[in-house]
């Protein structure tokens, strides 16, 4: 019988829970790193035992970790245990460099200045579709880097901070890469996207970088509502089958292009609201997408306190609450962009964790949801592998 294993990154360690193709059983092991941010873990599509995780701190700085067995064992593939030791035994987070390419430059800051870009933190990792040792990190400040070693070492794509990067701004939470989709159809078109940038696509597997984010409009964020980079996107989604069709949840709106994000029309219909942060497809069904509307960009929780996921067949504009099993009242938890995921089960499974420390399963497309797990520390991010 097939399994999945999800993966999570809480604000206090990462946790990995395993069950079989009924998803009514689960075991849980962690927290993996305690006491440490986990801001994304990701499996390797081409091995499903390698396993990239992202380890931060603000007094240890940045360390990559890798398992090769599934999260039994992990190791910092560019250090050895020594080097990692700091005079009082703490991790110093020295593992992995991640260093802008030639002329740093600036970007813009809250204030509307220029500021210079400083590494802070990797935000996501995207392993490739087809090689377990080349994988995409999007960091803090924006930019890609690409490993093809394993995690031993990183060099940045400085091509994207070339696509006008000197109008880059923060958002609330920072300016991140937080979002890096590899077209399955195409592995040199990739797509990414940033907090406070936009969205951006490459055709030639990093050499050049295009802003597509015609068609949104940020009137609160931009005085030009049509600038080409400045929005905030929070999340993109697509169908493998479909790499063409995207949906985006944006600071406000939730969006559609059907053409590769060359132009995208806004399909929030009759939502509550429609700020909000993940978004995700159905597995069998690329018309089926689901969002977690947030009450607004000041009160990061759900309307009336409660915990709602929205579901669309039409591919948008159409849409209904889904709430069976989940709190319907006194729920004030927000849910992160990285924190919803799907299995590939032909009953499809749909995934989400909460800053409330909640992990959710819906086994059945979100007719019905059961919690996995409750009271973990605040959930970063969520992944599932499907093990065959």
């Amino acid at each position: 019988m097939s399994k999945v294993r999800v993966l999570v990154g809480t604000k206090k360690g990462a946790f990995i829970l395993t069950a079989d193709g009924k998803r009514q059983n689960w075991e849980v092991s962690g927290p993996h790193f305690a006491g440490w941010e986990m801001y994304h873990l990701k499996g390797s599509a081409a091995d499903p035992n390698r396993i990239y995780a992202s380890q931060s701190s603000g007094w240890f700085g940045q360390i990559i970790q890798r398992s090769d067995d599934g999260g039994k064992t992990w190791n910092t593939p560019g250090s050895n245990s020594e080097e990692l030791k700091g005079p009082e035994g703490f991790p110093k987070g020295e593992s992995n460099k991640f260093v802008y390419e030639g002329e740093v430059g600036k970007h813009m800051w809250y204030d509307g200045t220029q500021h210079p870009w400083e590494f802070k933190r990797v935000w996501h990792i995207e392993p490739s579709l087809t090689d377990p040792d080349t994988a995409y990190a999007g960091v803090e400040d924006a930019a890609i880097f690409k490993t093809t070693d394993g995690g031993k070492s990183w060099q940045e794509m400085a091509e994207l901070r070339q696509a006008k990067g000197h109008l880059w701004q923060p958002g609330a939470g920072g300016m991140a890469v937080h979002t890096i989709i590899i077209d399955p159809k195409n592995p040199k078109r990739i797509y990414i996207a940033i907090s406070a940038a936009g969205a951006f696509r490459t055709e030639d597997g990093g050499l050049t970088w295009k802003p597509i984010n015609k068609g949104l409009k940020s009137q609160f964020e931009l005085p030009d509502s049509d600038a080409e980079v400045g929005h905030c996107v929070h999340r993109i989604a697509l169908h493998p089958s479909r790499p063409d069709v995207l949906f985006m949840q944006k600071h406000w709106d939730i969006m559609r292009s059907d053409n590769s994000g060359d132009q995208w029309t806004e399909v929030s219909g009759n939502l509550p609201t429609d700020f909000g942060f993940p978004i995700d497809v159905h597995f069998h069904e690329p018309e089926t997408i689901y969002v977690v509307p947030i009450t607004s960009d000041s009160l990061h929780y759900p309307p009336d306190g409660k915990l709602r996921v929205y579901r669309s067949k039409t591919g948008g504009n159409e849409w209904e609450a889904l709430t069976r099993g989940l709190p319907q009242q006194n729920c004030y938890v927000n849910v992160l962009r990285d924190a919803m995921a799907v299995d590939s089960l032909d009953d499809c499974g749909i995934y989400f964790g909460t800053t409330g420390g909640q992990v959710y399963c819906s086994p059945d497309g979100g007719n019905n949801w059961n919690t996995i797990v409750r009271d973990l520390p605040g959930v970063l991010s969520v992944e599932v592998q499907t093990l065959k």
